[in-house]
């Protein structure tokens, strides 16, 4: 698709989009930031949470949710494993393979920034929309 099939009010569609999406992301980092933490480190952990089916995830699974290298996700978990937000497990059932789990205080973080990021994001419903861009 070409800028010429594009709309004044296609272009005003995605540039309100990008901007409640950054409004919020800054949202997000100033918060997470406030907790002690980065944001990569709140999205390590909000990910961890909220891997479908089960409390833990891998590091591939992680890095693929972060959508980062293998090896900058394994230093984000050693960071994070050295404040007592997660630890490292070997499963049960292939000791090859190892499990990241959160830790107490994690949880508690997690569950406090959840919160706030929840009720941002319901202060948003109606202002931050997926924009209608026509396709000819």
């Amino acid at each position: 698709m070409t800028s010429s099939k594009l709309s004044k009010s296609d272009f005003n569609a995605l540039s309100e989009f990008r901007y409640q999406m950054r409004r919020f992301e800054r949202f997000s980092e100033d918060v997470v930031q406030a907790q002690g933490i980065t944001p990569l480190q709140y999205l390590l952990l909000l990910h961890i949470k909220g891997y479908p089916e089960r409390d833990w995830a891998t590091v591939g699974e992680l890095a693929e949710r972060l959508q980062a290298k293998h090896h900058g996700v394994v230093a984000l978990i050693t960071r994070c494993e050295a404040m007592g937000l997660v630890e490292r497990r070997h499963s049960a059932i292939d000791r090859r393979r190892v499990e990241i789990h959160l830790l107490k205080q994690g949880e508690t973080i997690l569950a406090q920034l959840a919160e706030q990021h929840r009720v941002e994001l319901l202060s948003l419903q109606g202002i931050f929309t997926i924009p209608q861009i026509r396709h000819e």
